[in-house]
């Protein structure tokens, strides 16, 4: 088996080796490191003070961020968050920055199911595809929140996919996540993969089980599984086992373009699957065609990168999208219900119209 990253590097899981151990390398940043602290600070006491005003939406705003660089597995949690909202009668909305889109993209704009990643971002199209519900992008998340807000006035509660260290949108919960990966080396950027104190106050962290002697209380126990698989030529969807029974003899292949490939890829594994060879691509890039091309047997993806296989492409019979399976802590989804509905109740005075 091989494993390739991006020109030929050895991959590190979407982080640089240094960011995982306190080692010459992480040292030698440290002096950068402490700036980035200083200034992170200084940015946050701007808002803190009340020299910078966040614009505060009339429905609860629920933002789900990481305390790190990089991808950790905020989308899926986003989804399963406003399927279950919706099933206990709210009406979500879910506001995004759109990373990944083309520049000079047209913002706020809506997110529909047949929009091109390109112009959304694959992560909200996602979001649109799996949930159902209102989703808007732009550079400026207050912006994306109003116009939500102005074309949708059945919505009652916001969610903010990533935006954790954007204060310009009031926030009435903030739910951390972390992966297996946890907050590294624990120092900030570039040192480490730090974009803030992992102990700064929030409602909660969400992440591996092993995770939770890093993150401050409470924690909710997270889980990330490979569910069922989706053949991008003609839509068939098999269980692991049936695909596994039909591709018995071939070499199956894996190529992932998030922010931590290897735990894709380890999912795969721990599925029983044997992979050939496997290839991780930046976070947000599109799979160059070459390389499905050249990649033997089934290729398996997950469904963010099956966005950006278009329709009608040559050789799409041969691309399998991974469904992702979340296990969460069976007292979260009852636990933010009842934070939701208290932030709901609140008096609206300090609230702003859309």
């Amino acid at each position: 088996m091989t494993t390739l990253g991006e020109e030929g590097r050895p991959p590190s899981g979407g982080w640089p080796r240094w960011w995982l151990r306190r080692g010459a390398a992480a040292c030698a940043l440290l002096p950068l490191a402490a700036l980035f602290a200083v200034l992170a600070r200084l940015r946050r006491l701007l808002w803190d003070s009340g020299w910078l005003k966040p614009w505060r939406a009339p429905v609860p705003v629920v933002v789900v961020g990481n305390v790190t660089a990089g991808g950790s597995g905020k989308t899926p949690l986003v989804a399963e968050i406003a399927r279950a909202l919706r099933d206990a009668g709210w009406h979500p909305g879910i506001v995004s920055r759109g990373y990944g889109r083309r520049r000079g993209a047209a913002g706020p704009l809506p997110v529909l199911p047949d929009s091109a990643a390109i112009d959304t971002g694959d992560e909200p199209l996602l979001l649109r595809r799996l949930c159902d519900c209102p989703v808007w992008v732009a550079g400026n998340r207050p912006a994306a929140a109003r116009a939500l807000l102005r074309e949708h006035p059945q919505v009652d509660v916001l969610l903010s996919d990533d935006g954790l260290q954007h204060f310009a949108l009031a926030r009435d919960l903030q739910l951390v996540v972390l992966d297996a990966r946890g907050v590294g080396n624990g120092w900030p950027l570039p040192a480490g993969p730090l974009r803030e104190c992992p102990r700064r106050p929030r409602d909660a962290t969400l992440g591996p089980a092993q995770a939770a002697a890093q993150a401050p209380q409470p924690f909710f126990a997270l889980r990330r599984g490979a569910g069922d698989v989706r053949n991008l030529g003609d839509g068939r969807v098999l269980s692991l086992a049936e695909f596994r029974a039909e591709h018995a003899d071939a070499a199956v292949c894996a190529v992932a373009a998030i922010g931590h490939p290897q735990q894709f890829f380890a999912m795969l594994r721990d599925c029983g699957l044997r992979l050939a060879r496997t290839v991780a691509l930046r976070d947000h890039r599109e799979i160059p065609g070459e390389l499905l091309r050249d990649l033997p047997g089934p290729v398996l993806m997950t469904e963010k990168d099956a966005l950006k296989c278009l329709r009608g492409q040559p050789g799409l019979e041969r691309l399998w999208a991974v469904q992702l399976r979340l296990d969460v802590d069976p007292a979260f989804i009852p636990w933010l219900l009842a934070r939701v509905a208290r932030a709901a109740s609140r008096s609206p005075d300090g609230f702003t119209s859309a």
